[in-house]
């Protein structure tokens, strides 16, 4: 019986020692420097941190995760679980610019998740050593490079004794909308959620065999569920082969993701829906010549929301280069049911509800709903009234709850967030349900999220929803940035102005600048017509200002917060109204 993951590597270990488990483009780029590890040296890399963590008595214990982007973090992440130690991924602290931010985040999680010991690349850990004095927490904490561990030091490890609900790792969430809270994930919650993934997107022996075990590329940050339950976790839960680069080798050339598909031609990779928007800007016909994206059968999107504009555009643009339609997988997950949800059907063009023939968006295709597909085989979805508990009728807006294996036991040491969060109880059903704090509805059994909870805007008693809004506004105007735009509601100016009222935050193209009293104007006159909202304020920022989470998610509440402090990286001043 298969009792974790580790149980699954040393099978391919021993089955496949010498089979590439990971390959790391360390300039992201194919023909550059290129580092591999294969199932055999995997295994005695994480036996040897297993067995290092174990000598030290911090089994049961919490491991702080601080590497850059390689292969390392695989290492120290499944050394973790095999010595029966709680890993925390976390992000070290890089360049001036990141520092403070990083430092914040970092003392918070090893306050929280009561942290033992920090596992590291050798270069975080020398850099650690110089933090002391912004960082008094790490004289209680014993640091170490991993790549120091001698291999020698595997023979002493010892096979820990897993259960279903021991806790694998915690992962802390991004913050979007609240302070970081650790979701408590077990064995059995990540085995289940590999198997819920594995079947949502074709992961079958015959795709496995067709596409010679080579299944992922990848970009996104390890440190993230997203690009560590899918690329990393379902390959090595798989025996299969992944292709890793950093994000910011991406986010530099954004042509590298797709020169990297063509070049191993992997059955799955995909990102945020950002991601995709990052690839249109850059399509040159140079590139579309060079691609070659036929192999392409699932090209994941979650994480934020999923616009039908950006299918569209990418089917449309790369279709030359190979690309299908029926590739695009948009899908639905969160931390605190270890990652996947909801997924699209393979080799199935995505669901898209048109808007309202009454609505702000009516005749406009570019605005339908994208379908994030349905639960996977285990998995309870349902859409309740979150003040009755009650669920609610197909077609009908309301809190997304979830049920099933996968959902996290809660967060760490925090029972009050726990009860409140995952242990909802609902009229007419058995159990108990994760509120995932997302609205939205179901149709034919698919999932359509139309927002957050906490994110809705009441203005003059009526509810709006903020994707609407930045929809409406990135559609007014060509040089608004697709997914980087933030609406929220602020108090009235004055006593006179009732209740809240609505602000938009654009981030525009730097060759449009000269151009920001105009489009204000008339992103302010689209929203007016569209919702009947008047509008305190339309922002114009500079390019890449808007906070985002790692996941890419828009941080409305912190961009809410720079407004309000004027902080915000504005275009000119008359941009403000």
């Amino acid at each position: 019986m298969v009792r974790s993951l580790v149980d699954l590597l040393t099978a391919h270990a021993a089955h496949a020692p010498g089979r590439t488990a990971y390959r790391y483009l360390a300039t992201g780029d194919c023909d550059g420097e290129t580092e591999e590890i294969s199932y055999g040296r995997l295994a005695v890399r994480s036996r040897a941190v297993a067995a290092w963590l174990q000598e030290r008595g911090l089994a049961g214990g919490r491991a702080m995760l601080l590497y850059p982007p390689g292969l390392e973090f695989i290492s120290g992440y499944l050394g973790c679980l095999a010595a029966g130690v709680v890993a925390v991924p976390g992000v070290p602290p890089q360049g001036r610019a990141q520092n403070h931010r990083a430092l914040t985040r970092m003392r918070r999680l090893i306050a929280d998740a009561d942290a033992k010991v920090i596992l590291g690349g050798r270069e975080v850990i020398t850099a650690l050593a110089g933090l002391a004095e912004h960082l008094p927490e790490l004289a209680d904490l014993t640091c170490v490079a991993t790549e120091d561990i001698p291999d020698d030091a595997a023979g002493s490890w010892r096979e820990p004794d897993l259960t279903a609900d021991s806790v694998a790792f915690l992962q802390y969430t991004s913050g979007s909308t609240s302070a970081p809270k650790g979701v408590v994930v077990t064995h059995g919650n990540l085995l289940d959620n590999e198997r819920v993934l594995t079947d949502s997107m074709g992961h079958t022996p015959e795709a496995i065999a067709e596409y010679g075990h080579e299944m992922f590329v990848s970009w996104l940050p390890v440190y993230h569920d997203m690009g560590l339950i899918g690329p990393v976790l379902n390959t090595v839960y798989l025996g299969t082969t992944a292709t890793l680069f950093s994000p910011l080798h991406f986010l530099q050339q954004p042509r590298r993701w797709l020169t990297a598909v063509t070049r191993y031609r992997p059955h799955t990779t995909g990102g945020p829906n950002f991601g995709y928007e990052l690839c249109l800007r850059h399509a040159t016909p140079a590139l579309l010549d060079s691609l070659d994206l036929s192999s392409w059968r699932v090209a994941a999107n979650g994480a934020e929301p999923v616009r039908a504009a950006t299918l569209r555009r990418f089917t449309d643009t790369f279709a030359p280069a190979g690309f299908r339609p029926e590739a695009h997988h948009p899908c639905y997950g969160l931390a605190e049911a270890t990652l996947m949800v909801t997924g699209s059907t393979v080799r199935t063009v995505p669901t898209l509800l048109d808007a309202a023939d009454t609505g702000p968006h009516a005749g406009r295709s570019d605005a339908a709903s994208v379908s994030c597909g349905r639960p996977g085989a285990g998995v309870t979805v349902v859409i309740a009234d979150p003040e009755r508990h009650e669920e609610l009728p197909e077609g009908e807006t309301g809190e997304i709850w979830v049920r099933g294996a996968s959902v996290a036991k809660g967060y760490w040491r925090n029972a009050l967030a726990t009860r409140e969060t995952f242990r909802a109880t609902l009229t007419g059903h058995e159990g108990r349900f994760l509120r995932t704090g997302d609205l939205g509805f179901l149709h034919a059994g698919e999932l359509f999220v139309t927002g957050r909870r906490k994110d809705l805007l009441v203005v003059d008693g009526r509810n709006h929803y903020p994707q609407d809004l930045e929809l409406t506004a990135e559609m007014a105007h060509p040089a608004l940035r697709p997914g980087c735009t933030a609406a929220f509601s602020v108090d009235g100016e004055d006593a006179a102005a009732d209740g809240e009222q609505a602000v938009v935050v654009a981030e525009i193209a730097p060759d449009a600048q000269g151009e920001a009293e105009k489009i204000t104007d008339v992103v302010r006159s689209a929203l007016g017509e569209a919702h009947g909202l008047p509008v305190r304020d339309v922002v114009l920022v500079r390019p890449g200002t808007i906070p985002k989470t790692s996941s890419g998610k828009i941080q409305r509440r912190a961009t809410r917060a720079a407004y309000l402090d004027g902080t915000l990286a504005l275009i000119d001043a008359t941009a403000l109204s």
